[in-house]
């Protein structure tokens, strides 16, 4: 494959700059404290980040996957919880700009590409998870509205977002009875259950969402009844890569702070970077994400330009990326010995928000699951 392009280059150090200054340095204290810094995510989206890959007609940036997958990994390695927020919000993002109405996209893009709204995405229930199109939240037509009710679980930006696309039922015909919906902050009956206490991701609110018979116009419906499963499937194909690019960054980030640690620290009498064993477990570490790298710069190609073979990619990309930014940020605690065990060395932090990738946006071993039906059902010669 090519190597980044002038413009992408241009992107990255941007990105660059700007995590080095905004997040980094306070990215230990917002996993501390549990803050949600939502000042900090308006300047990201005034700097274009928060609608990457919708069009520019109301603000997007226009921006392709692979453009995409370079500002999450440069984003991640500032700190992973932001970043994959960020990517989570894009996502909702592009589902308005994709599916929305030019009425909708006028309404919904321009305040979430600036950030000043924030989106969450309402998909997963308590009882229907890696199974989606079993969810059971339902929306009943009620002359020009429809009413909402249901309850949604493990929501990233839940009660900070000012818009929630929310999966629900309107038949019982499995993924073609689901239909998608903007409900709006304030909504009268809608509710959050009380913040999540979870191993990472602090520094993002988790919380459940509850519709008690939330009543929304039928003009708040993005694309047609029914539609509201391909929308969230053909969404996922993007949040995969995105999730993907961000276990990149932080295991990439960790990587960096081995190889500083082992320059720095000396044992039996040499200094550890000189340690045949050592240099052995960095080129392992190394060689994992840039071959998880490639393969996700592969798979964004393939959705870009619409292949026949994207919704594979995707899967696999996200399996192999998730995996690999895990597994290094893990060796770069053992790397560490007892210093990776502390706080203040970073490396605890990385590890506990990369595990959830491992699981979210359909869990690795969904994403084999995918893949194995689509190679069964491939036709022979």
């Amino acid at each position: 494959m090519r190597g980044p392009s002038e413009e992408q280059r241009a992107i990255v150090e941007m990105v660059r700059d700007f995590a080095a200054e905004r997040i980094a340095p306070h990215a230990a204290a917002w996993d501390r404290d549990h803050h949600f810094p939502v000042d900090v995510l308006r300047e990201a989206g005034a700097l274009g980040m928060g609608a990457i890959y919708a069009r520019e007609a109301f603000g997007g940036s226009a921006l392709g996957r692979v453009d995409a997958a370079l500002v999450f990994e440069e984003l991640a390695k500032a700190c992973p919880t932001i970043s994959a927020y960020i990517s989570i919000h894009n996502m909702v993002v592009w589902m308005v700009d994709t599916f929305g109405d030019d009425a909708q996209r006028a309404r919904w893009v321009p305040g979430l590409a600036s950030m000043d709204e924030l989106g969450s995405y309402c998909l997963t229930e308590p009882g229907a998870g890696s199974d989606a199109a079993a969810l059971t939240t339902r929306a009943a037509r009620d002359g020009g509205d429809y009413v909402l009710t249901g309850v949604k679980q493990f929501i990233s930006g839940a009660g900070a977002a000012a818009h929630y696309l929310v999966m629900a039922r309107t038949a019982d015909t499995g993924g073609r009875g689901i239909t998608a919906f903007m409900v709006p902050a304030g909504a009268e009956g809608l509710s959050f259950g009380p913040p999540e206490r979870k191993m990472g991701w602090n520094a993002q609110p988790t919380r459940q969402v509850v519709l008690d018979r939330v009543r929304v116009p039928a003009a708040d419906r993005l694309g047609a009844e029914g539609a509201g499963f391909g929308i969230a499937m053909q969404g996922l194909n993007g949040g995969r890569l995105n999730i993907g690019a961000c276990s990149l960054g932080g295991g990439q980030a960790a990587l960096d702070r081995s190889i500083a640690h082992l320059k720095e620290r000396s044992a039996f009498g040499r200094p550890l970077i000189e340690q045949q064993t050592l240099l052995f477990a960095l080129a392992d570490m190394e060689t994992s994400l840039e071959c998880a790298r490639t393969f996700l710069h592969r798979a964004a190609d393939a959705l870009e330009s619409g292949s026949p073979d994207a919704v594979r990619l995707c899967a696999m990309a996200k399996r192999v990326a998730t995996d690999a930014g895990f597994e290094v940020a893990n060796s770069a605690v053992q790397l560490h010995g007892g210093y990776g065990y502390l706080a203040e060395y970073g490396l605890e932090k990385i590890v506990r928000d990369l595990r959830v990738h491992q699981i979210l946006e359909g869990s690795n071993e969904i994403m084999r699951l995918i893949v194995g039906r689509m190679i069964a059902e491939r036709r022979p010669g």
